[in-house]
């Protein structure tokens, strides 16, 4: 093992430990209650969320990617597997033959608009509503800050 001269405190690790096993706990159980009640997973989801976000509906595909923090190879696999499906597709780019784009397609926007609904009643149920305003208002400071830190020191 590695020397540290850095190990966390008690009240760091407690703070880190507690938000890790939050997390798990909250991004699991919304994965399980949104496939149990739209069959779409969690990465679906997040797929479906950011392209219709964007006006025309699709993005390049390594901007998909880097929006949901995946390497090229998952977001391929992934995105051929929601082909399959019926819920996006893949257009080459007419300048470049190099870039590809990822659509979403009709069925993907009915997808997306049926479990929507259910998934946000779901995060106000686990998430919102336990906290009060000051502690939402807290914790999108406390997360913006670690967000900007994250794009200081992109890995």
């Amino acid at each position: 093992m590695t020397e540290t001269s850095s190990w966390l405190t008690a009240t760091e690790q407690h703070a880190w430990r507690s938000f890790v096993r939050m997390q798990d706990k909250l991004t699991g159980r919304l994965a399980r209650e949104l496939q149990a009640e739209s069959g779409l997973s969690s990465a679906d989801y997040g797929v479906l969320v950011h392209l219709t976000e964007v006006p025309e509906g699709r993005l390049r595909v390594l901007e998909l990617a880097k929006a949901v923090e995946w390497e090229k190879s998952r977001m391929s696999h992934h995105i051929n597997r929601m082909a399959k499906r019926g819920l996006v597709v893949r257009e080459e780019c007419p300048e470049d033959g190099r870039v590809a784009f990822i659509a979403i397609t009709p069925a993907g926007r009915e997808a997306i608009a049926t479990a929507a609904p259910r998934h946000v009643e779901a995060v106000r149920r686990l998430f919102i509503d336990p906290l009060s305003a000051k502690e939402l208002d807290t914790l999108a400071q406390i997360a913006n800050r670690v967000l900007e830190g994250l794009e200081k020191d992109p890995a």
